[in-house]
């Protein structure tokens, strides 16, 4: 059954899945309970299904994530919320010297089916500490898995097999689109796999790489560039770690162009990762560099900055059109 829902509906509808699936599945973080969270992602749960399986935890990022690891390894599956994206780095010791190494350290016998969900991203008007992109850090640490969504449909999808992974999952949400619609099929059960690149808009002449919140802004440009006669296509990452490179490179060695989009700042941002592999795996069939388009190596501005520095359609179309002067 197809219904419209909002980013930020499909996944509270997506958690609401997992719960009634598996008893072991617990939500935790700062006002997930009562309030249903900041942006109300899970509203209702705690009167659904019990203030023991979502559960309101003091202001303590590095507790919320120690006590998820603790319980992991006493076999439950806990999801937990960094109420913004800034507030991650208490909890970094945590996930980068615990979550992420427990696997391997034991040689495999133990699994910590962790989701650490973070808002992420600019966009909302919000004060300092509440608009950071860090996902490069966790990308940079072995042992997570790093994913962003960036519709309805992938939200609702991505949570549940997020949930069902054996690994710990760093979950990227785009604020910024939590209220942007779409029809999504709650029963279908039919999903691309988590791990998998998808082509949202197929073109011909210039390959544009993004994920989470840019992917909207990237169709927005491919859009404007039809206009002017040049076909972008839009490939959505959906997975950082692991990076679905077959998708990538298939695109770019047809299109010979590339363009990586993201927010985060471009100096050592997740897009230089993507122009090395890029430039190493295509290198024959590149007729450009590979240009990318982010944030300034700047903490990030005060709100009323904040259009200056995100990415938008016409910084895009600036990179779009230096590929072509080469």
């Amino acid at each position: 059954m197809s219904t419209t829902l909002t980013l930020g509906k499909a996944l509270n509808e997506g958690l609401r899945k997992a719960m009634e699936n598996d008893p072991k599945v617990l939500v935790m973080g700062e006002d997930v309970g009562k309030l249903g969270g900041v942006f109300r992602i899970t509203d209702g749960l705690q009167k659904d299904f019990g203030e023991e399986r979502v559960i309101d935890t003091p202001l303590a990022e590095s507790g919320i994530v120690g006590t998820a690891i603790g319980l992991a390894l006493r076999g439950y599956r806990p999801v937990v919320e960094i109420q913004f994206d800034g507030f991650v780095f208490p909890a970094a010791d945590q996930i980068i010297t615990q979550l992420a190494k427990m696997r391997m350290r034991s040689l495999g016998a133990l699994e910590l089916p962790v989701v650490v969900r973070i808002p992420c991203g600019g966009g909302i008007g919000a004060v300092e500490h509440h608009s950071e992109s860090p996902e490069a850090y966790f990308t940079h640490t072995a042992g997570l898995r790093v994913v962003s969504c960036s519709n309805a449909v992938d939200a609702f999808a991505m949570i549940q097999q997020s949930i069902a992974s054996p690994d710990p999952v760093i979950f990227f949400e785009p604020k910024r689109r939590y209220w942007d619609k779409a029809e999504v099929d709650v029963d279908s059960g039919e999903w691309t796999p988590l791990h998998q690149a998808r082509v949202v808009r197929p073109g011909e002449h210039v390959t544009v790489l993004a994920y989470g919140p840019a992917v909207k802004t990237c169709l927005e440009a491919a859009a404007a560039a039809a206009e002017e006669g040049r076909s972008l296509e839009v490939v959505d990452l959906r997975s950082l770690n692991p990076l679905d490179i077959g998708t990538v490179t298939e695109s770019v060695n047809r299109t010979g162009r590339c363009v990586v989009v993201h927010e985060a700042p471009v100096y050592s941002g997740f897009g230089a990762e993507l122009a090395a592999r890029i430039t190493e795996k295509c290198f024959y069939r590149l007729e450009s560099p590979v240009l990318r388009v982010g944030g300034f190596s700047t903490p990030y501005p005060p709100s009323r900055l904040e259009d200056q520095y995100l990415p938008d359609l016409d910084r895009i179309l600036d990179a779009v059109d230096r590929t072509f002067a080469w």
